[in-house]
């Protein structure tokens, strides 16, 4: 650690402007000094919104794994590698540059890769409707799985993706698995994609998210499923905020108990 940035050893450098925290509601606990609220879940369910917020209600650093498949995952795109060479794939992750800076102003993080921002560029609908290809690659998660692991080694964090409280953090002091029935989940992207210009088609996008789904929960290595002592929350009918004080309520229950 120096100068407030982790620097990680391995090929694939991940570099994170860590501001370790503590909340009132824990400030007394031994389990204060590390705990981990692993938020896992499909493609759409909101997890990457609600875990920054949440984060933010808690006073965690948060985690991005999603962001970190997305910036290898864009620059296989603009390599124009083939997604079906394991090897080049391996490669396009090893041989990437990824880091994330906290402002202090912002819980959400800003995402570099190779020292560009690509913090937009990672969710482009080209790199959404591919994640799940590049995701799926066994060498690929195992450098990830590595990284994702030395980041949450100390120190408080939300983390969210599709393997976090069952193979990247399977002893996290909070698991949640968040979902969402297809169709707000289609009409949740399409509100966002609308909001940043796209002209999404609804039909299309809920044929997208049911084959991102398919190739989570069939794949290989890690495969996308609910932690058995993980907290279900299905989303479908609440706002991100309702969502939020939901995991609020969990998170801080689990520290005084």
């Amino acid at each position: 650690m120096e100068n407030g940035v982790l620097y990680l050893t391995t090929k694939l450098q991940i570099y994170w402007k860590v501001n370790t925290r503590i909340t009132s509601q824990m400030e007394n606990s031994e389990r204060a000094k590390h705990f981990i609220v692993a938020i896992d879940g499909p493609a759409g369910a909101g997890k990457s919104t609600v875990a920054k917020l949440a984060a933010a209600k808690l006073g965690f650093s948060y985690l991005d794994t999603g962001a970190m498949y997305r910036a290898v995952t864009l620059k296989a795109l603009n390599g124009k590698l083939n997604f079906s060479d394991r090897g080049a794939l391996g490669d396009c992750a090893k041989n990437s540059r990824i880091e994330f800076v906290e402002v202090d102003s912002n819980v959400f993080p800003q995402v570099f890769l190779d020292g560009v921002d690509v913090t937009n560029a990672i969710r482009d609908p080209l790199v959404s409707r591919n994640v799940s290809e590049v995701a799926k690659e066994p060498s690929v998660r195992s450098f990830m799985t590595d990284l994702q692991r030395e980041i949450g080694a100390q120190g408080l964090w939300v983390v969210d993706g599709r393997d976090i409280g069952t193979v990247v953090f399977p002893n996290a002091s909070v698991k949640i698995f968040l979902t969402a029935s297809i169709e707000e989940r289609a009409q949740r992207r399409f509100r966002e994609l609308k909001a940043k210009g796209y002209s999404p088609i609804m039909n299309e996008l809920i044929d997208e998210i049911a084959k991102r789904d398919e190739i989570d929960s069939n794949r290989e290595t890690a495969p996308l499923k609910k932690a058995e002592n993980a907290f279900f929350l299905d989303t479908t009918s609440l706002t991100i905020d309702q969502v939020v004080d939901k995991i609020f309520g969990i998170v801080t229950a689990k520290g005084k108990s």
